[in-house]
């Protein structure tokens, strides 16, 4: 669609420029502070996963005992489970982010006369690592939301920064100088205007 180069197609683009210039520097912190919030989620997961890692080592130093002990591993897996988990949400710099509240176990009755004594530890390592396990998915939503939201945030100071401002400047330019080519070109066409009238009415 072809831009109309009058006063009034300048003036809307003056405004849509001045529009421009005054959201960006906003639209630049939102990145910014987005950018600070997707490190500092990738630096909480690689701690997670570390310390996941940390636990399944631990818990793998006790998997040796099962091979001798009488106690099956399927039993043992029937004595915790997960019940349920409790999620609510925060919005951090307008996303909407997970947030882990709380991992609800479930036990199993049995009798501690009959059972290792290391099972208990067992059940408490296992409990601690599916927290980690589960705190650690929690953590990497977080961060792919976060993530995502740098990515449109980014691509839209983009699109102010080096599309929208600069077509804006560049339309100002154009019709500023059409309008000046114009006022000039009616100065001229005066001037003559008023020669030709003076030598018409010349003895």
């Amino acid at each position: 669609m072809t831009m109309a180069l009058n006063k009034s197609t300048l003036k809307q683009q003056r405004d849509e420029l001045q529009t421009y210039r005054k959201f960006l520097p906003s639209l630049d912190l939102k990145r910014q502070q987005l950018l600070a919030a997707v490190k500092l989620a990738r630096v909480q997961w690689d701690a997670a996963q570390t310390e996941a890692e940390r636990l399944e080592a631990q818990v793998a130093e006790v998997y040796p005992l099962l091979g001798s002990s009488t106690v099956r591993t399927r039993n043992l897996a029937s004595l915790i489970r997960v019940r349920a988990v409790q999620i609510d949400e925060e919005n951090l710099v307008g996303t909407k982010l997970p947030r882990l509240q709380a991992v609800e176990f479930e036990l199993a009755e049995y009798s501690r006369m009959v059972t290792p004594f290391w099972v208990d530890q067992l059940i408490a390592d296992l409990r601690q690592l599916a927290e980690h396990r589960i705190h650690r998915q929690v953590l990497g939503e977080r961060l792919q939301r976060l993530e995502a939201a740098s990515r449109r945030i980014t691509q839209r100071v983009n699109l102010f920064e080096k599309v929208l401002i600069p077509q804006a400047a560049a339309n100002i330019r154009k019709i500023v100088i059409f309008l000046s080519d114009q006022e000039r070109a009616a100065v001229v066409r005066s001037k003559i205007a008023k020669q030709k009238n003076k030598n018409k009415h010349s003895p």
